[in-house]
């Protein structure tokens, strides 16, 4: 791997909290394709359509300096406005409630990021199926340090690169079992990998949503989750969640809601819905606790 570095500034006007943009790539503390150093910078790995790549961002003065090594570099640079969320406008967001006036106040270096990669979003969205997520993102690390490629250039000790949708395609069945991933979401991902190239080519996220939902094992939540990252839709509400309709609720209206209550309360909303979700959890209220948490399961047992 190359070990010549590129690089970009930006300058960039107005507040931009790095981590807090860049969050929704990471998949938990120890995703091998996600780092923040002490510096304070945030160091990404991809797989991009010229190849493996990674970058770091950080902050320098009023720029916004990215590095990146790799095949991929050129493109990690070309796209890394987007990535940190120059393409998404806010301007319409007018919030309504009090708890959204004061987390915007609180964190205005929110942006919606755009990671231009769909696979990337797709695979951890499905290990995230209907399981808690200490379960998913083990078996989201286990799968990237077995089969992710080594991170190109002076990336942190530790760092993979997502593997290839060839090789998503043929992980045996005893491997999705070390993981901790059952069958129906192992098939859900090789599935998707055999059309990795249409879906990378959506033009938008109207018509991601639609291929994603002809593909058994993916509905509408797997599709928001992904949209939010790939496209960065700040509209790609993640309905059937199992925590964000109370969250909705709670916040805004001071009970528990369901699906059907949560988007009623988002549809003044409507445009920015995935905004005021991010904004709710950063916010921090939460409705009381009804009864113990769902446990992790470990299918490397059963």
């Amino acid at each position: 791997m190359s070990v010549t570095a590129t690089e970009r500034c930006l300058r960039w006007d107005g507040p931009l909290d790095l981590e807090l943009v860049l969050r929704p790539c990471r998949r938990g503390s120890g995703d091998p394709a996600w780092r923040r150093t002490p510096d304070g910078a945030v160091w990404r790995t991809c797989r991009t359509p010229d190849g493996p790549g990674t970058l770091r961002v950080a902050r320098r003065g009023g720029e916004v300096v990215g590095t990146a090594w790799g095949p991929g570099a050129e493109w990690l640079l070309e796209t890394l406005p987007a990535l940190l969320g120059a393409e998404d406008d806010p301007s319409g967001f007018v919030p309504g409630h009090r708890v959204l006036r004061e987390a915007a106040r609180r964190h205005p270096g929110l942006r919606i990021c755009r990671t231009s990669r769909v696979l990337e979003a797709l695979v951890p969205a499905v290990l995230e199926q209907k399981v808690v997520l200490a379960e998913a993102r083990r078996a989201w690390r286990w799968l990237l340090l077995k089969y992710g490629g080594t991170a190109p250039g002076p990336a942190p000790e530790g760092m993979r690169v997502f593997p290839e949708p060839e090789v998503w395609r043929s992980i045996p069945s005893w491997d999705w079992h070390r993981a901790g991933a059952e069958a129906v979401r192992a098939r859900t991902i090789a599935n998707a990998a055999r059309h990795a190239a249409k879906l990378e080519a959506a033009g938008d996220s109207a018509e991601l949503d639609r291929l994603l939902r002809a593909l058994p094992g993916i509905g509408v939540w797997t599709s928001a989750e992904v949209r939010q990252r790939s496209h960065g839709d700040p509209d790609a509400v993640s309905v059937g969640d199992y925590h964000l309709p109370s969250l909705v609720g709670w916040s805004l209206a001071g009970e528990r809601v369901d699906d059907a209550g949560m988007l009623r309360l988002l549809a003044p909303y409507r445009g920015h819905r995935h905004r005021v979700s991010r904004l709710l959890r950063l916010a921090g209220a939460r409705p009381p606790a009804r009864g113990p948490r769902m446990p992790a399961r470990d299918y490397r047992s059963f």
